[in-house]
């Protein structure tokens, strides 16, 4: 059974820094896509980051340069390093593992890319 946990939410202030990570278990080795995914209340659940086995990222456009995703294939966690962050990313933070393969042409970043989730760590950012 994959498990996903995530840790490292909490309260920051707007400019500050949060880095949030993601334990799993239950899989083994997979040359897929593991992910990082926000919802805020009202909201869609929007794509914030994606990492390739490989090394590659994707990254959404209000994140860019401010967030950076990493992988210890090792320790089989996946972490969101969260700079400068603003009160527009206030949300509940989740991570996402695909472990069966989908269409190649399905964005990095689409929810459909991937079929399990964590419960996810909620991020407050004040202004």
């Amino acid at each position: 059974q994959v498990q996903l946990v995530e840790s490292g939410g909490g309260s920051v202030q707007s400019g500050g820094s949060l880095r949030l990570s993601c334990a799993a278990s239950g899989y083994t080795y997979s040359n897929h896509w593991k992910g990082w995914f926000r919802q805020a209340p009202g909201e869609e659940r929007e794509g914030v980051a994606a990492i390739h086995n490989d090394g590659r990222t994707t990254y959404g456009d209000s994140v860019k340069d401010r967030f950076t995703i990493s992988q210890d294939n090792v320790k089989n966690t996946l972490y969101l390093q969260m700079n400068n962050v603003k009160p527009e990313d206030t949300a509940m933070y989740f991570c996402a593992v695909q472990t069966m393969s989908t269409s190649p042409t399905l964005p990095a970043l689409s929810r459909l890319r991937y079929n399990y989730w964590g419960q996810g760590t909620q991020v407050t950012v004040s202004s």
